[in-house]
């Protein structure tokens, strides 16, 4: 579930890549506080999960980046939940990330580095989360931001100058991506070794069950695998909907403003002539002339432009204040007043001289105000439309600036209130087997699943035609395993695969072992007694270990990480049974005549080389600057977090 959390967050240089590419203001905005960092020259405190020079964190700040991780995590999978995460190294790496930021902050003050207002102001403006409905940043989102968070505009700017510091000091060395060639040919040619072997499937299946479970062992087994039977955290949820259909009465648009709406543009609906012209702009006056003489003898414009080095443009259907616009008035009254098929000019343009021809005229008949009646109501209905939804919309806005409750919004705005049942972060209703997440639901459940208990309503997008829901967290249904009563057939099977893949397993250490001592495989299956194993060739290159689009196959990272005529056993995918995977062959990659390859690997190379100095870098600031950790009050937040004691830790 956290592997990609765990992979960059704890991973080499992964720390330092997620610091600069993550978006820790973002992060702050969805549920952030500064409040826990402390500054003072004393030594670590009971309370006190980490000192980084001047500054001490405690575990009220750490506690709520985790929250904000979480909800980040959420974003790409919902259903995480906190246990989880935590025993996924999270709170570590969030840590991690506390200490690296305050650290190369201290550092880079240390050195005489600052960060200016105007950055920070011109960051602050670019975050996606803080602009209005224009694209740009809004002050009365910004306030209420930091009302809903309890943050002050100094604490956010204060993030943002942390952030930009750490880019100043990071980004030149992440660059540092300079690689010698000869660095690049053993890497290279180890992408080209190629190995081969064998891989024996023992599948549980084909194992014995045994008798029918007894009672004691149900409850056992039950007990050590809560997790299976856990029904994952579920959300009760309250909502609005505010559509286009909902104001229908408020965006009808009067015969009175359709009548309006036509004497203002009156001269849109008048007789219009649009013609199609075919031109050439030309720099030179004499040139110009040169060039109309040649078209009016005959010459086709376009022709006689290519001869001359330059390029015709034909212009379809325009008016003649369009054209006018694009050229000048002379050159528009020019060719406007010219009969189809002739040729104008040379008239002075905005850039010029242009050399027209009249290639077609369109004579548009006026529209009256009957004919023009549904073009006008509907252009109106939809100005009307965005303006209803806005009006509605900044009212909700105020009003949850000035706190109230879901059911007043409600009542004062005259919307009709729903209800969600208790769903998972999926959509899915777990007492309902049959049930499918509704699309039209899916993100007033994210907005839900991004809210705790307490916050204020809010509002989010439904529809891309302006219609939004006004969304309230009514309660929380904490994860907990159904009662062994209800999964009681489950757990029978459960305790029945289990004893086949325990089987499986000991027959595969079993014949494992007499593969180590040199006992052919096919042999060795047999003499152990493994039922149903079937063996298959296996055999790849190096470099073609991540070229799956799924993940590299394990079988195949087994393969290459054994010594020459070794074997290993490992658990087949989804608790099929084991495999045993032998390698037989190892023939080495030459890659010296291979330039692509070479380069290829060089680059790659670089890119590490630039996050390894940028890691060793962030190493060495946090020793300067002298970073220390509390361990035993770190295992308490985590147990706490996790809802575990303690001293089991």
């Amino acid at each position: 579930m956290l592997g990609f959390f765990r992979r960059i967050i704890n991973s080499k240089a992964g720390l330092v890549i997620t610091f600069l590419t993550l978006g820790v203001i973002a992060i702050a905005f969805a549920a952030g506080d500064v409040t826990g960092l402390a500054s003072g020259s004393g030594g670590m405190t009971k309370t006190t999960v980490a000192r980084v020079g001047r500054v001490a964190i405690g575990e009220a700040h750490l506690k709520q980046r985790v929250g904000d991780q979480l909800n980040q995590l959420r974003q790409e999978n919902p259903t995480v939940d906190m246990p989880a995460f935590v025993a996924g190294g999270g709170v570590e790496g969030v840590l991690d990330q506390l200490l690296t930021g305050i650290a190369l902050e201290q550092f880079g003050q240390d050195q005489g580095m600052a960060v200016s207002r105007a950055l920070v102001g011109s960051e602050l403006q670019g975050i996606p989360a803080l602009q209005g409905p224009s694209g740009k940043f809004d002050q009365k989102i910004y306030e209420r931001v930091l009302q809903q968070r309890r943050m002050t505009d100094a604490q956010v700017q204060g993030e943002i100058a942390q952030q930009a510091m750490a880019r100043f000091l990071l980004a030149p060395t992440i660059g540092a991506a300079q690689m010698p060639a000869s660095f690049s040919l053993p890497y290279a040619s180890l992408l080209l070794e190629r190995r081969s072997g064998q891989i024996a499937l023992l599948p549980a299946a084909a194992m014995p069950t045994g008798p029918a479970p007894t009672d004691a062992e149900l409850q056992a087994f039950y007990k050590n695998n809560a997790a299976r039977y856990t029904v994952p955290e579920r959300r009760v949820i309250r909502y609005a909907r505010v559509t286009p259909d909902s104001l229908k009465a408020q965006i009808q648009p009067s015969e009175a403003e359709i009548a309006a709406a036509y004497n203002k543009d009156r001269a849109k609906y008048a007789a219009k002539e649009k013609r199609t012209i075919t031109q050439v702009v030309v720099l030179d006056q004499k040139a110009a002339e040169a060039l109309a003489a040649k078209v009016k003898g005959g010459a086709p414009i376009a022709d006689a432009a290519r001869s001359a080095g330059l390029e015709p443009r034909t212009i379809n259907t325009v008016e003649k204040s369009a054209y006018a616009a694009q050229t000048s008035p002379a050159a528009a009254d020019a060719v406007f007043g010219a009969a189809k098929g002739a040729t104008v000019g040379p008239a002075k343009g905005a850039v010029g001289f242009v050399v027209a021809r009249v290639d077609a005229v369109e004579q548009v008949a006026a529209k009256s105000l009957a004919e023009a009646r549904e073009e006008i109501a509907k252009a109106l209905t939809q100005q009307k439309t965005v303006a209803a939804l806005g009006a509605v919309h900044d009212k909700l806005d105020d009003a949850i600036a000035n706190n109230a409750n879901f059911a007043e919004l409600v009542g004062d705005n005259k919307l009709t209130a729903q209800s969600i049942p208790a769903l998972t972060a999926t959509g899915l209703n777990p007492d309902d087997p049959a049930s499918k997440p509704d699309p039209a639901l899916a993100e007033i459940i994210k907005a839900a699943f991004a809210a705790e208990e307490g916050d204020a309503p809010v509002m989010v997008q439904t529809a891309p035609d302006g219609s939004f829901a006004l969304v309230a967290l009514d309660r929380i249904v904490h994860a907990a395993p159904r009662p062994l009563a209800q999964v009681r057939e489950a757990v029978v099977k459960d305790v029945q695969a289990d004893r086949a893949r325990k089987a499986a397993r000991a027959a595969a250490a079993a014949a494992l072992a007499k593969v180590q001592k040199g006992t052919p495989l096919a042999q060795a299956l047999n003499e152990a007694g493994a039922k149903g194993a079937k063996i298959q060739p296996i055999g790849a290159l190096r470099g073609q270990l991540a070229s799956n689009p799924r993940g590299v196959d394990p079988a195949l990272a087994m393969l290459f990480s054994l010594p020459g005529g070794g074997a290993r056993m490992l658990e087949a995918p989804g608790g099929a049974g084991w495999l045993i995977v032998k390698l037989d062959t190892i023939v080495a990659g030459d890659a010296a005549s291979m330039p692509p390859l070479l380069a290829s690997t060089r680059r790659d190379l670089g890119r590490l080389v630039g996050r390894e100095y940028a890691e060793q870098f962030t190493n060495a600031v946090k020793a300067e600057v002298k970073v220390t950790r509390n361990a035993a009050e770190l295992a308490r937040i985590k147990a706490d977090l996790s809802g575990k004691d303690a001293s089991n830790q």
